[in-house]
């Protein structure tokens, strides 16, 4: 592994302007780390919005991630511990690892997956997730994760959008002591995706699961047939290694597609400058493997640097509340990496329970998923790094691929800031601007973007490049629209400040409002609804609905159960709604728009500011009046 170079701060600022300012000599420099099986052509092909990195390059994720470690001492080292909220665990070194990968890939291959066939995996946070996703790169096929706790309906969509064949699953997923019905909710789903013609189920308990003839197949008989070796195969740079949809504000979840060298360069890279990781490290990324955070912090950039990853299926405070810091002791974890939104919850216990464990093995700690207040730094800084390890406090999206703005200790830890992301990475031209495109001055809140390529950048939206140029590209000319606010400060640290769309972070789960307003209108009685995000201590966000119901239906408590229900069955329990309101009209534009930021400041107690927009006025004295009216309701409860 080639040694850090460090810097002094100014010397990094440098280096880091450097970098961004030929950009193609520096990221060929970083693709040199990697083994390819052919050399690349040309570093950039650049028509935007579109790019296309190390063209005619070769290579393959899953011999980078386990193959290329069995020439040396990782061979036998371990590459994955796993447990589970009931204190099952398993250990697989690289080569077991790599034992596993290749018979998944023969099985995949013996069901007739190809190069090119997308494979859609719902599975829960267990070993099979990471080996069936380095199987299906391995033989040149595309990967799907759908988060296990998607509802059927969610899970149809994703398959039909993808027109997949074969779906890997499991019987049940764990959960705060529950098994949850994992093949039930496929079976459900199935109904509404008839593209789907093998089931692969990986069985967890001895229950009796319903298994569809000709459709559904045990796992466990399958790999017995499987050959102990498949070949990788050299993949094109720009063959997509996987789809990973997100949801927006536009309804639809978008199906963001990464290539397969352009990622991998770009998450080999910044994984060492973030986390200064190595083939020493004890590495814990406490997300879903659902979400970005989880293929590239716990499956694809440990792996590429033959570090030791960590893999927990479980809820964070159970059985009890020191659950995490009973396995970083356990663990000797060394990295850890999870949400504010996981640390706020962790706050409410206090600090004995953490006292009783030794986490001295930590050197890094890592926050993602939400900017993180001083407050809640402070705290994590203090209780769980016991005043010495640094927090690198990171921001990027499904869309980037990996880290965009972040410290990095794997270079030269510079001054922290609690609350700040600090700087963009080498190689990243991030800027805030104001709606014209132009950058702002020092701490004047604005869009934050993007002014070149970056490896990592999503290839565009699956068969949608109308949509990827309208989501990213069309606000400003040239420029990568990240869909965020921020502000930079007189020593250029970038302070994150939300969305600028309307997308909820729900502990740790971003949704679109689009998609939970699609879901409420499902209700048979609902004609309308808005959905905004209340801001929690805790959670993030809750989501508060706003409905109108259809003629001949009056308020009720019985039409809020209801559309709950309908919540959790077209999304899942993530979206359950907080509270539930009843108005007659909702606040639009003229132009037919819901304008969710007046019923968000509403329910704020704040200024609705300027209305000049507005269609109906009486819109707004309504919602205040109903919302007045639940406030002296709940006054009373208490």
């Amino acid at each position: 592994m080639e040694k850090a170079k460090f810097y002094p701060v100014k010397g990094y600022i440098d280096f880091q302007k450097g970098a961004t300012a030929d950009i193609e000599r520096f990221w060929e420099k970083e693709a040199e780390k990697l083994e390819w099986f052919k050399h690349w052509d040309k570093v950039l092909e650049w028509e935007e919005p579109f790019a296309k990195w190390f063209v005619g390059g070769k290579l393959n994720a899953s011999y980078l991630c386990i193959d290329r470690h069995l020439y040396s001492w990782h061979k036998n080292k371990v590459a994955l511990y796993w447990e589970d909220e009931a204190g099952n665990t398993k250990a697989y070194s690289y080569f077991q690892l790599y034992r596993e990968v290749n018979k998944f890939a023969s099985m995949l291959e013996n069901l007739g997956v190809k190069k090119g066939d997308r494979v859609v995996l719902y599975l829960p946070m267990i070993p099979e997730l990471t080996i069936a996703m380095l199987a299906t790169v391995r033989i040149g096929a595309i990967h799907t994760v759908v988060f296990s706790g998607y509802s059927s309906q969610a899970l149809a969509d994703r398959i039909n959008d993808t027109s997949a064949e074969v779906l890997i699953a499991a019987d049940v997923g764990l959960r705060r002591g529950k098994y949850i019905p994992l093949k039930q909710i496929v079976d459900e789903a199935l109904k509404a995706a008839p593209a789907i013609k093998k089931v692969v189920v990986i069985k967890r308990t001895k229950e009796e699961i319903n298994m569809v003839a000709g459709r559904d197949l045990l796992y466990h008989d399958l790999i017995r047939d499987a050959k102990d070796y498949v070949e990788p195969k050299p993949m094109e740079s720009m063959h997509p290694l996987f789809i990973l949809y997100t949801s927006g504000t536009t309804g639809k979840p978008k199906g963001v597609v990464h290539s397969t060298g352009g990622y991998l360069v770009y998450i080999n890279s910044t994984y060492k400058w973030v986390f200064d990781i190595s083939d020493e490290s004890v590495y814990w990324c406490t997300a879903d493997v659902g979400w970005v955070t989880g293929h590239t912090s716990i499956v694809y950039a440990p792996l590429l640097h033959g570090a030791t990853v960590l893999m927990y299926e479980g809820a964070p405070d159970y059985p009890h509340p020191d659950r995490w810091w009973e396995m970083i002791e356990k663990y000797g974890v060394t990295i850890f990496y999870t949400s504010p939104t996981a640390i706020k919850m962790f706050m409410r216990y206090g600090d004995e329970r953490i006292k009783k464990h030794n986490l001295s093995s930590l050197k890094i700690l890592g926050s993602v998923g939400e900017a993180i207040n001083p407050e809640v730094w402070g705290w994590y800084y203090k209780n769980i790094g016991g005043e010495r390890c640094p927090i690198v406090d990171t921001w990027w999206q499904t869309e980037t691929g990996g880290i965009m703005i972040s410290p990095v200790p794997g270079i030269e830890l510079v001054p922290l800031k609690p609350g700040s992301a600090t700087l963009p990475l080498p190689g990243i031209d991030a800027e805030v601007v104001d709606e014209e495109g132009n950058p702002v001055d020092t701490s004047v809140k604005g869009h934050l973007v993007i002014r070149k390529p970056w490896p990592g950048m999503l290839m565009g939206l699956y068969n949608n490049p109308e949509r990827y140029k309208e989501a990213y590209w069309s606000k400003f000319k040239g420029l990568f629209y990240t869909g965020d606010y921020a502000t930079k400060d007189e020593d250029g640290y970038f302070w994150l400040l939300g969305r600028t769309d309307e997308v909820l972070k729900v502990a740790g789960h971003r949704l679109g409002t689009a998609e939970v307003e699609g879901a409420v209108v499902e209700a048979p009685f609902v004609a309308e609804a808005a959905v905004i995000g209340k801001p929690d201590p805790i959670k993030g966000e809750n989501i508060i609905v706003f409905a109108i119901l259809k003629e001949g239906y009056k308020p009720a408590d019985n039409l809020k159960q209801e559309i709950i229900k309908e919540v959790r069955k077209q999304i899942g329990p993530i979206a359950t709604p907080q509270e539930i309101h009843f108005v007659d009209k909702l606040p639009k534009t003229r132009s037919g728009k819901i304008m969710r930021r007046v019923l968000k400041t509403i329910m704020m107690d704040k200024p609705v500011g300027d209305l000049s927009t507005l269609e109906d006025e009486a819109s707004i004295d309504e919602v205040k009046a109903v919302y007045e009216e639940f406030k002296q309701v709940m006054k009373k409860k208490a």
